[in-house]
């Protein structure tokens, strides 16, 4: 394999300041590829642009304008898109009984609506491009039903269907669209999840540490290096034939 696999292609990451998208951010860019790092906190997603060589873009993406702005400012410093990983979402917690709709349509917007605007905005890029590659960043929520967030769970089986609707719709394209399902990662919103869980049950934040590590059959949280290496793998040139694929990384849990 070639040092810089993807030397010359344009990588837009939304929520790319910390976590998954922090950690995708430097395996593409290692790769070669030239960053655009979208999301709404500048000073961490700045951070990682520097580190990286990259650019960062202040973009709220459950406003369709800010995308489009902000998708427009990403291809005039780094010209067409070829590499878009949807990865921007939030997580909360309730029992469906005491669930708003407001809570409801705020996941859903940032979750499943905003997938579906980003994918839009960057598809004519996508589709003229030689490898063209979006990887949408799931959860293992995609697959099963999660007691408390029904709401998170319903966002993420969308979109998983998102995600094969296009796969199948660009099979004979350039375009491969796949998405990452990880289970509970070593992320600042999972550290939100646990302090949820200490206000939902009263236990200690260690104790809910202890039940959120414990959900992964590994006894211990993803670690974003290696989702970010499988998102790395699937924007591979090589990797062409890959189409259509929820990939679980959740330590064992779904086997």
């Amino acid at each position: 394999m070639a040092e810089s696999p993807l030397a010359g292609r344009h990588a837009l990451i939304t929520g790319g300041g910390t976590g998954i998208g922090a950690a995708a951010a430097e395996r593409l860019s290692a790769a070669g590829a030239k960053l655009s790092l979208l999301g709404r906190r500048m000073e961490p997603l700045q951070a990682v642009a520097q580190s990286h060589g990259g650019i960062a873009v202040g973009c709220d993406v459950t406003d369709a304008d800010q995308i489009a702005k902000a998708f427009d400012e990403a291809r005039t410093l780094n010209g067409p898109i070829d590499l878009l990983v949807v990865n921007a979402g939030i997580a909360e917690s309730a029992p469906f009984h005491k669930m708003t709709r407001d809570g409801w349509d705020r996941i859903i917007a940032t979750n499943l609506t905003a997938a579906f605007a980003c994918s839009q905005a960057a598809i004519g890029d996508l589709l003229k491009s030689d490898n063209g590659r979006l990887v949408y960043v799931a959860s293992v929520a995609s697959l099963r039903g999660v007691p408390y967030a029904s709401h998170y769970a319903a966002s993420k089986h969308g979109l998983l269907g998102l995600m094969r609707s296009l796969a199948a719709e660009y099979a004979k394209t350039n375009l491969t669209v796949n998405a990452v399902c990880p289970g509970y990662v070593d992320t600042p919103m999972t550290d939100q999840s646990i302090a949820r869980v200490s206000d939902l049950t009263g236990r200690s934040e260690q104790d809910s540490r202890s039940i959120i590590t414990n959900m992964n059959a590994s006894g211990r949280l993803v670690d974003p290096e290696g989702i970010a290496t499988m998102i790395l793998t699937l924007c591979l040139p090589q990797s062409r034939d890959i189409n259509g694929a929820a990939v679980t990384i959740d330590g064992g849990t779904s086997a």
